[in-house]
């Protein structure tokens, strides 16, 4: 017997809201260069998806201007960024045309790097996945570096910017 699905309610989808708020995400911007211009947006669903080889994997809604400049073969950086970077979070989450306005950034292994976020990693496109109204980026690495000494980590939390506090 074949069983159908049923669409998901409003209350189905505020309850799935609701659940997926009270995970602990990090936030990141993620780059790229459209020719010669710099481009961003900040995300909080990604993961290191493999070690073997180093793969990284980006969640980018469908209507993403960044996800429209995008192929297979693209360079993107994953800028992770830290507690004092919030106000650059926001600004990349925002729709104002020029992202980078009051931003340190340099190129680094062909990707904007957002100067002192706490970890980069630069990554090639190797596949776009569509799931949902989001398309699932997969990257294999190129480069990455970190910095042990930078603090706290900026993360998302039931709507909310915040840190974390070792216990």
């Amino acid at each position: 017997m074949i069983e159908t699905r049923k669409s998901p309610t409003p209350a189905d989808l505020r309850q799935f809201r609701a659940a997926m708020a009270n995970v602990v995400s990090p936030v990141s911007v993620v780059t790229t260069l459209d020719t010669s211009r710099p481009m961003g947006t900040t995300v909080s669903a990604f993961a290191s998806l493999s070690l073997h080889p180093p793969m990284v994997m980006v969640s980018l809604d469908r209507q993403s201007e960044l996800l429209s400049r995008l192929a297979v073969g693209s360079r993107l950086g994953l800028n992770v960024l830290g507690a004092h970077q919030e106000q650059i979070a926001r600004r990349f989450a925002s729709k104002i045309p020029d992202r980078y306005a009051d931003t340190s950034w340099q190129i680094e292994d062909g990707a904007p790097r957002i100067q002192g976020a706490h970890s980069f990693v630069s990554l090639d496109v190797s596949d776009m996945v569509p799931a949902g109204d989001h398309v699932i980026v997969l990257g294999t690495v190129s480069s990455a570096s970190g910095d042990s000494r930078a603090g706290a980590p900026l993360s998302y939390y039931r709507q909310k910017y915040g840190t974390h506090h070792p216990i």
